[in-house]
């Protein structure tokens, strides 16, 4: 929902109004919008135009390579003929004007009106109306212009630039519009400033397959697949609507609609990019991003624009406006990398050493415990995330089951070769090097410290090797984290179970009975932080908030404790040996 506005009214006036200040070393308002600064020798004004909302779209695009002024209307709605006129007249270098902009019906009513007003004038004028949203109509004419308007857009501002004539470039602009196609999806509807409620609402966990830019909600609903669902959808149904005539280099637009995060949008293009190689397309200088909006819509659409040789030269042109600019000369002295980089935590099956048979024996109960890890947590991911939002970030699930999965598949790679020492060591590189965060390095720094107790050549293990390797796992995360007990970390569940595992091991108890008296011990310390503010970290800050609700850290500590001590195949076969080394 738009939150900053005066008189909602006015909202499009004033958003004009700091625009044009904030750029006005290159651009100029006038009358119904705005008007490039010029320079160089005259060329055909290529003036855009429609409703605002839709930022960068339209006046975000006016610039050298791109457009040379854009017309802007109320928000979704479109400008009158009078403000097209007046963008134009003032965009005209004595070359002619395009006037181009989506097919929607007050635009074509409202721009043919000052064309033939400028016609009328002596400035000769042709109009490009674009028309790529392949959901919107059977017959390509009919159909709405919605993110293809960008292709369109710069593949005549830079047939201009390049000194095109009117003719020509009024003929590029409708080879481009005829070679695009776009389909886009709404995940949530836009709120015009002001109002209360969006324009349209999608039901929970669907999508709206089809959306328009104005506000108009998607011709069906669907329930929401994952990304690589998404990546199928698009990609197949818009190559299904492919030019007769398109060849097998395309360029591609990813656009974020208003509130789509960027991140999901790499992670979509991730998804789409390999779909359309397998299909044997090229890529062409992709973007991804916001290009063509809807205020704070939720959604994104795929545009795909079928290059000729000459397209492919506008399409790659260079541009400067406020909001995209485009430039080859620095990328050419780039030098791609052929060199292999592997994985962070990857490890060189070569590089691990000889195990000896106790050893070997071992690392099968580190696998077992690894496996008890990623499942404990995964299990209870959500739960630890809504812990951790209390006072924190609400990422420590997320956090800890992306390190498991990271330790637990690096095991999995040099599993039958290594010893439980090399196995820990391996799964602690690969724990810190994928999780990231204060959890992620804490932990992947305890599982190297205990997996340096354990030699990889020892002929037996006792339980004073599973002391050793506690203590300097627990000794690892004090002197990394530097917190103490009390702090309200993980150490109030780790500290306390260390303790009682040495003492009860001292006693001659059985590793297993040991194991299982201290988890309940960390059980019952990772409860009593509830009662506890955080004295190092991220929540110290919000220290007073957490009071009532336990670390998150320590939490998982003593769930990941205690499973372990359920698993009996963690203990089975004796690989803990009661009698001491031979």
């Amino acid at each position: 929902m738009t939150k900053i506005f005066n008189d909602p009214s006015e909202f499009s006036d004033d958003q004009l109004a700091g625009f044009v200040d904030l750029y006005a070393d290159r651009l100029r308002e006038v009358p119904g919008g705005v008007v490039a600064l010029r320079s160089g020798d005259p060329q055909v004004a290529v003036v855009v135009g429609g409703g605002s909302g839709h930022y960068p779209a339209f006046a975000g695009l006016v610039g050298p390579g791109f457009a040379t002024g854009a017309v802007v209307g109320n928000i979704f709605t479109s400008p009158s003929a009078a403000q097209v006129y007046s963008v134009a007249k003032a965009s005209d270098q004595g070359r002619g004007v395009i006037l181009t902009f989506g097919n929607y019906a007050g635009d074509n009513m409202n721009f043919g009106l000052a064309a033939r007003q400028l016609n009328d004038e002596g400035i000769g004028t042709r109009i490009v109306v674009i028309t790529d949203d392949i959901a919107s109509a059977a017959e390509e004419h009919q159909r709405r212009g919605i993110a293809g308007d960008f292709t369109v857009f710069k593949a005549m501002g830079a047939a201009a630039a390049a000194g095109l004539d009117l003719n020509e470039v009024e003929r590029v602009g409708h080879a481009a519009n005829d070679a695009t196609r776009t389909l886009g999806v709404a995940f949530s509807g836009c709120t015009m400033p002001g109002a209360h409620e969006p324009l349209f609402t999608v039901p929970e966990g669907h999508l709206g397959l089809g959306l328009g830019i104005h506000g108009e909600p998607g011709i069906r609903d669907e329930p929401l697949p994952t990304a690589h669902e998404l990546a199928q959808t698009l990609v197949t149904s818009v190559l299904e609507h492919a030019p007769s005539n398109g060849g097998d280099r395309i360029g591609v637009i990813l656009n974020g609609l208003g509130t789509t995060k960027y991140e999901e949008l790499f992670l979509l293009w991730g998804a789409i990019a390999p779909l359309l190689r397998e299909r044997g397309y090229h890529i062409i200088d992709p973007e991804v991003g916001e290009l063509v909006t809807s205020l704070d819509m939720g959604g994104c659409s795929l545009t795909l624009f079928w290059l000729t040789d000459e397209l492919e030269t506008y399409w790659t042109a260079d541009a400067y406006t406020p909001a995209y600019r485009k430039q080859q000369v620095p990328l050419q002295g780039l030098i791609s990398s052929t060199e292999d980089t592997a994985a962070p935590g990857a490890v060189d099956p070569q590089q691990v050493p000889t195990a000896g048979r106790a050893s070997k024996e071992l690392a099968e109960n580190v696998l077992a415990g690894l496996r008890t890890v990623h499942g404990t947590l995964k299990n209870h991911e959500s739960e630890l995330g809504d812990i951790d939002a209390i006072a924190g970030d609400g990422d420590h699930g997320r956090g800890m089951v992306k390190g498991a999965t990271a330790a637990l598949n690096a095991a999995e790679e040099v599993h039958g070769a290594a010893g439980a020492g090399w196995l820990l060591r391996t799964a602690g590189r690969a724990w810190a090097a994928r999780a990231g965060g204060t959890s992620g390095v804490l932990w992947g720094a305890a599982l190297e410290a205990a997996g340096r107790t354990l030699s990889d050549e020892t002929d037996a293990f006792d339980r004073q090797d599973l002391v050793q390797a506690t203590g300097n796992f627990t000794r690892a995360i004090q002197d990394l984290g530097g917190a103490s007990v009390g702090d309200k970390t993980l150490l109030d569940a780790l500290v306390p179970f260390t303790d009682e595992l040495r003492s009860s091991l001292q006693q001659a108890t059985g590793p297993l009975d040991a194991w299982r008296a201290a988890a309940e011990t960390a059980t019952r310390q990772a409860a009593a932080t509830a009662e506890l503010t955080p004295k190092v970290g991220r929540a110290r800050p919000l220290a007073e908030k957490s009071l009532g609700t336990p670390d998150a850290g320590a939490t998982s500590m003593a769930l990941i404790l205690t499973a372990l001590g359920q698993d009996a195949e963690v203990f089975t076969n004796h690989a803990v040996k009661e009698e001491t080394k031979r």
